[in-house]
C-alpha cells in the first residue's frame, strides 16, 4: 500500500498556514511557513506549529473558514495525487488553543474548488499528545463532505474530481463565534492510499 507521509525530520516538508487579505485595490494570498521542531512531537518525533499571528479567516469560504495548515504538492515538487479510498491519520494538539466553538475538517482541494469533510471531525488534544492519530477515512461520499469554496460557481468540481486529483490538502477551523487563537502543533502527518 503506498502511502502520504510527513514525518518532519528535515523540516516543515512545505506545510504552511494561509492568511487571506482581500481589499477592493488588491487581493494576496500569503503562506506563512510552519516552525519546525526537531523533537516532541508524538513519541518525541519532529512536529510543526502556527499559532494565529499566521492565520486569518477565508473570508470567500461558506461557512468562514481557517486554514491553518495547508500544502501544495507542487511546492515540494509532488504532482497532483488521487486521495479517493484513502485514509487519514494524524495527531493534532492545541496548547492555549481558544477555538470558540469551531471544528477541525480536513480539506481536499483543486483547480478553484475546496471540499472539507465535516463528518469527521479531527480532534485536538488539548496541551498534549493524544495517545491514539485521529482518523479520517477519504471517499468520495458527498453527503459526508461540503464544498466550501469553487472559483466559479456555476462549474465548480465534483468531490470525486478533487480527491481524484488532490493538488493541495489541510486543515481547517469552521464555525467559530470568535477569533481562533492560540497554537495548533502537528505530528505523525500520513494518508494510506488503496
Amino acid at each position: 500500500m503506498a502511502s502520504i507521509k510527513n514525518s518532519f525530520t528535515k523540516g516543515p516538508e512545505g506545510w504552511c498556514s494561509y492568511e487571506y487579505h482581500a481589499s477592493m485595490v488588491a487581493k494576496q494570498n500569503i503562506f506563512v511557513l510552519t516552525t519546525w521542531a526537531s523533537s516532541g512531537g508524538v513519541k518525541n518525533a519532529a512536529y510543526v506549529w502556527a499559532d494565529e499571528t499566521r492565520w486569518s479567516a477565508d473570508t470567500p469560504e461558506t461557512p468562514l473558514s481557517i486554514l491553518p495548515f495547508i500544502h501544495y504538492r507542487s511546492w515540494v515538487g509532488e504532482d497532483p495525487v488521487d486521495l479517493r479510498g484513502g485514509q487519514l491519520a494524524v495527531y493534532l494538539r492545541g496548547d492555549d488553543l481558544l477555538l470558540n466553538g469551531a471544528q477541525c475538517y480536513f480539506w481536499a482541494h483543486v483547480g478553484g474548488t475546496r471540499w472539507h469533510c465535516n463528518q469527521y471531525p479531527i480532534e485536538i488534544s488539548d496541551g498534549c499528545w493524544a495517545t491514539a492519530a485521529s482518523v479520517v477515512p477519504l471517499n468520495s461520499d458527498e453527503s459526508s463532505w461540503y464544498m466550501s469554496w469553487t472559483r466559479d460557481p456555476d462549474s465548480g468540481a465534483s468531490l470525486d474530481t478533487v480527491l481524484g486529483a488532490a493538488e493541495s490538502y489541510g486543515f481547517s477551523f469552521v464555525g467559530f463565534s470568535g477569533e481562533v487563537c492560540g497554537r495548533l502543533s502537528m505530528s505523525g502527518f500520513e494518508i494510506s492510499l488503496p
